[in-house]
């Protein structure tokens, strides 16, 4: 499993249930990278895109504990979540948010896909600074690319750790 998303520089990730920047060549890379897999994520990510409807050609797995009568594969805890997600290769499952998703399910990833801005987003909401994790490493980094006006950077980073599941 993996986890893919962009952050400020206080690895702040969103405000007011949306992004905090609006970066076309970061949502290019998230659409190429997660086509056709799977994107485990939790209601209110859900309810945040457009329409509040699903990513169209991808398996969308919502971690809730009610149920969601979209075209989603429901799931109400951990243990079924990683019991849906065990048919799929752990390279095609992608963690796409929230933020309390994202730290529940981040220790159980292999790598996680950063977009890093070069920027305060006055965020409300964040995941962990795997840079100050002793878990994780930074194991690739792009040159900075302007997207939008921002100053960006892809990283990959490898859990020396993942927990199983």
């Amino acid at each position: 499993m993996r986890a893919i998303f962009n952050c400020d520089r206080r690895w702040g990730i969103g405000r007011n249930n949306d992004l905090l920047f609006s970066l076309p060549a970061d949502m290019k890379f998230f659409r190429e990278t997660t086509r056709g897999r799977v994107v485990v994520m939790g209601l209110n990510t859900l309810r945040s895109f457009p329409g509040g409807k699903p990513l169209k050609n991808r398996v969308n797995v919502v971690l809730s504990p009610t149920p969601v009568e979209e075209d989603v594969v429901c799931v109400h805890d951990l243990n079924e979540l990683f019991s849906a997600v065990r048919n799929y290769p752990p390279e095609d499952v992608f963690v796409v948010g929230g933020a309390s998703v994202y730290r529940t399910l981040i220790p159980y990833c292999s790598e996680v896909l950063v977009t890093r801005v070069d920027a305060d987003g006055d965020a409300d909401v964040f995941v962990p600074d795997l840079d100050a994790s002793e878990d994780f490493e930074l194991v690739q980094e792009s040159e900075p690319t302007e997207d939008n006006g921002y100053r960006i950077r892809f990283c990959r980073y490898r859990n020396r750790n993942p927990r199983p599941f």
